[in-house]
């Protein structure tokens, strides 16, 4: 995987110090800077080509090339990306993350110019939205009032994975992780706020961003 440059940057986005928790928020600090994607598949080709970036009918569309061409070469759950009015792009990295190495080698190969043109990068999200914010400081409210006190308020510039809303520091979590009975009762304590952190962190809610 280390022969790759995304894989890498990938990589060291999953193995930041922010352990995703499914939907748990509270996760302070700003999110790692990795190398884009378009830019590492562009560097992987040997070629100079520029992105496309940009908004609208155009952008929307070889974002979606990118993505058609990532699932039929062995990351078929890689949903297409969103698209804000304000040209912001969302993207689920999870399934990208999770391939493996000759997977993602074939990806490169076979999408590098769609990736490049559509200046598609699912391992650096843009800031969280407020909307996720609202949810996320709601969420960690909850969870240091039923027994995580080190728990932090998330801001835009926390780490955070669509669909499955910020994480937590180790320094957060208590002793024991998951197992631990204080976070089972947190968790469930906490259920319909954490619900709503996660649903505000979805492709289709991130959308709406303006």
């Amino acid at each position: 995987m280390h022969r790759h440059v995304v894989r890498y940057a990938l990589a060291v986005l999953a193995a930041s110090a922010v352990v995703p928790m499914a939907g748990c928020s509270g996760s302070g600090g700003a999110s790692p800077t990795v190398p884009s994607l378009s830019q590492s598949a562009a560097a992987a080709q040997g070629n100079g080509g520029q992105p496309a970036g940009g908004s609208g009918a155009a952008r929307a569309s070889a974002l979606h090339a990118a993505a058609q061409c990532i699932r039929q070469h062995g990351v078929p759950g890689y949903a297409d990306p969103v698209l804000t009015p304000g040209g912001q792009v969302y993207s689920d990295s999870r399934p990208i993350q999770n391939a493996s190495q000759s997977v993602f080698a074939a990806v490169l190969r076979a999408c590098g110019t769609l990736l490049t043109q559509a200046d598609l990068n699912p391992g650096n999200e843009p800031p969280a939205p407020p909307q996720l914010v609202r949810a996320g400081v709601r969420a960690a409210q909850c969870l240091r009032a039923n027994g995580l006190p080190n728990v932090q308020d998330p801001t835009a510039r926390s780490p955070y994975t669509p669909g499955h809303g910020f994480g937590m520091s180790g320094s957060e979590m208590p002793a024991g992780g998951k197992a631990s009975p204080v976070w089972q009762h947190a968790r469930q304590a906490c259920d319909a706020q954490v619900t709503a952190e996660l649903q505000a962190s979805t492709l289709a809610s991130l959308g709406n961003d303006g």
